[in-house]
C-alpha cells in the first residue's frame, strides 16, 4: 500500500483550548492521534463549530474537556481590524462569550503550533446562523445583519442572509482578507452548504431570493424577473400539493416534467443563484490567494452534493478544482444513513410522492454509486466506510481529475439525533483511514469538531495511520 502524504487534519473550535490549555491539546493531538493541521473555526454562531458537544442530551459528553453544556453567544473569535470592513455595514460581531473574552484564538494558538511545525488552517462554513443540526444560537445580534436577510416568492424577508447582498458578501470578503493577511496560517478551508430554489421547494420552503439585489443583478444579465416570479408561483403551487398527499393523474413525477417544461423560466434562475453562488467561492479564493504569503485554500465540500443526484450535477469536481488548492467530501460514516435518509424523504415527499421509498430509493442511490443498507435500516447501521468512504474518495480522485489532492472528511462522534441511530466505534474511524489511501485519497481530516470528539474514537485514526507506515509528529 502507498505511503499517506503528510495531511492530518482535524477541525477543531475555540472552546477547547480555553478548556483544556493549548499546550494539553497540541501535545494531545500530535503525539497521541498524529495531527499535524489545526482546522480552527474562527467565527460562527454555530455549536458544531465553535463549541462543545451539541449532542450531550443524547450521547453524554466526551472523555475530555469539560462535561458542560456551554452557553456559547457565538460571533468572531479573533480580534476584528475595521479597515477590512469599510465595504459593509456589518459590525459588532466580536463574539461576547466570557470564556475567550478580548483574547485571539489565533494568538493564542498559532505560537505553539509552530513551535510543534503544525500547520493552521482556519476553517468557515456558510450558512453562519440559525443552521438546523448545528447548534444554532437562537437569538443573534449583529449590527447591519437584518438588512441583510433574504426574500422570498411572496415578498416576505427570511431568516437567511441573502449572500448577493453587497454588505454581506462584502463582510466575508473582509472576514476571509483579514483571516489571509493578518495571521501565519498556512490556508483556509471554506464551506458552502446554501440550498438552491429548486433545493429549497423540494424541502418545502419558498424560493428566493427576489430581494431588490438579486433582482437587479438578474436584470443586469438579461433576465426577465416578473416571468420568473410567475413561473416560480406555479411551480411551487406544485411542490405545496404534492406535500399535501395531492394525487395527480399521471403521478407526481410526470406532474413535476410537466409543470417545469411548461415554466423553464425558474431552470433560468436556478442558473443564475447557482453561478452566483460559485461566484462567491470564486472570489474568497482569489482573496486568499492574493495574500502575500502562499495560502492554500480548499473546498470542505457538503454530503448533500453526493447524496442528491441535482446537487451532484450541479456541483462538478472538475469545475470546483478551479478555485481551490485541495478538497476536503464530508463522509461522516455512521451519521450519513440519517442525512441519506432524509434527502430521500425530500424526493418521497415531493417528485416522487406517490412511490414507496423501497421502490425508488434502490434506483437513486444506483444512480449515485452508492451500495448501503436499505432505506429502512439504513440509519442504524449507518454507512460502511469500506463501501461508502472508499466510494466516495475513488469517485472525488477520479472527478479532480489530478488537478488537486483530496483530503477524505473522516467523521469522528458526529453528532446523532436519535437514540437508534449508529454510534462512531474506533474501527469505524481506522476503516476510513484504510479506505481513504486505498481508493486514492492523500490525507484526512477529522471531522467535524475535536469538542464533540472521543479520544478513545480518535484512536482508531491513529491506528491506522501506525498501519500505513506513517503518524506524523510534525509538519
Amino acid at each position: 500500500m502507498a505511503r499517506p502524504t503528510t495531511f492530518v487534519g482535524i477541525q477543531i473550535s475555540p472552546i477547547s483550548f480555553v478548556d483544556e490549555g493549548v499546550d494539553a491539546v497540541l501535545d494531545t493531538l500530535q503525539r497521541r492521534i498524529g495531527i499535524n493541521v489545526l482546522m480552527i473555526g474562527t467565527i460562527s454562531w454555530l455549536g458544531l463549530k465553535v463549541g462543545r458537544r451539541i449532542s450531550h442530551a443524547l450521547e453524554g459528553f466526551p472523555d475530555h474537556g469539560v462535561a458542560a453544556p456551554y452557553a456559547m453567544k457565538g460571533g468572531a473569535y479573533v480580534r476584528v481590524r475595521d479597515s477590512y470592513y469599510a465595504r459593509t455595514a456589518i459590525r459588532g460581531f466580536r463574539s461576547p462569550d466570557p470564556e475567550l473574552g478580548d483574547r485571539d484564538i489565533l494568538d493564542m494558538v498559532i505560537p505553539a503550533a509552530r513551535a510543534r511545525g503544525m500547520r493552521i488552517m482556519p476553517e468557515f462554513m456558510e450558512p453562519l446562523f440559525k443552521y438546523a443540526g448545528h447548534g444554532a444560537t437562537a437569538d443573534v445580534e449583529v449590527e447591519g445583519l437584518k438588512a441583510c436577510m433574504e426574500v422570498d416568492l411572496d415578498g416576505q424577508r427570511t431568516e437567511e442572509p441573502c449572500t448577493n447582498h453587497p454588505d454581506y458578501r462584502g463582510w466575508w470578503h473582509g472576514l476571509i482578507a483579514e483571516h489571509a493577511n493578518e495571521y501565519d496560517i498556512d490556508g483556509i478551508m471554506w464551506c458552502n452548504e446554501r440550498n438552491s430554489p429548486l433545493d429549497r421547494m423540494m424541502q418545502g420552503q419558498k424560493p428566493g431570493c427576489f430581494c431588490v439585489h438579486c433582482v437587479d443583478q438578474a436584470r443586469g444579465r438579461g433576465i426577465a424577473v416578473p416571468a420568473v416570479r410567475a413561473a416560480f408561483a406555479e411551480v411551487w403551487k406544485f411542490f405545496a400539493a404534492a406535500r399535501a398527499g395531492t394525487r395527480f393523474v399521471d403521478g407526481s413525477f410526470v406532474e413535476f416534467l410537466r409543470v417545469l417544461l411548461r415554466h423553464p423560466e425558474i431552470l433560468i434562475w436556478e442558473r443564475f443563484w447557482l453561478e452566483r453562488s460559485k461566484d462567491l467561492d470564486r472570489e474568497l479564493y482569489a482573496i486568499a490567494k492574493a495574500a502575500p504569503r502562499d495560502l492554500s485554500f480548499g473546498l470542505n465540500v457538503w454530503n448533500r452534493n453526493h447524496f442528491n443526484p441535482v446537487r451532484k450535477a450541479q456541483w462538478s469536481w472538475a469545475e470546483q478544482t478551479a478555485y481551490c488548492d485541495w478538497v476536503k467530501p464530508i463522509t461522516y460514516q455512521h451519521q450519513a444513513g440519517g442525512i441519506f435518509a432524509t434527502e430521500m424523504q425530500h424526493f418521497a415527499r415531493s417528485v416522487l410522492s406517490d412511490v414507496a421509498a423501497a421502490d425508488f430509493v434502490p434506483a437513486i442511490a444506483r444512480i449515485l454509486g452508492l451500495d448501503e443498507a436499505p432505506i429502512d435500516r439504513v440509519i442504524q447501521t449507518g454507512m460502511d466506510p469500506d463501501t461508502y468512504v472508499f466510494g466516495q474518495c475513488a469517485d472525488t480522485v477520479r472527478g479532480v481529475e489530478g488537478r488537486v489532492p483530496v483530503y477524505m472528511g473522516i467523521g469522528v462522534d458526529a453528532p446523532r439525533t436519535r437514540a437508534d441511530q449508529a454510534v462512531c466505534t474506533p474501527d469505524i474511524v481506522r476503516r476510513s483511514v484504510l479506505a481513504t489511501y486505498r481508493a486514492g485519497g492523500q490525507g484526512v481530516v477529522f471531522s467535524p469538531n475535536y469538542a464533540g470528539m472521543n479520544l478513545s474514537t480518535l484512536d482508531g485514526g491513529a491506528r491506522a495511520l501506525e498501519e500505513l507506515g506513517h503518524k506524523p509528529t510534525g509538519g
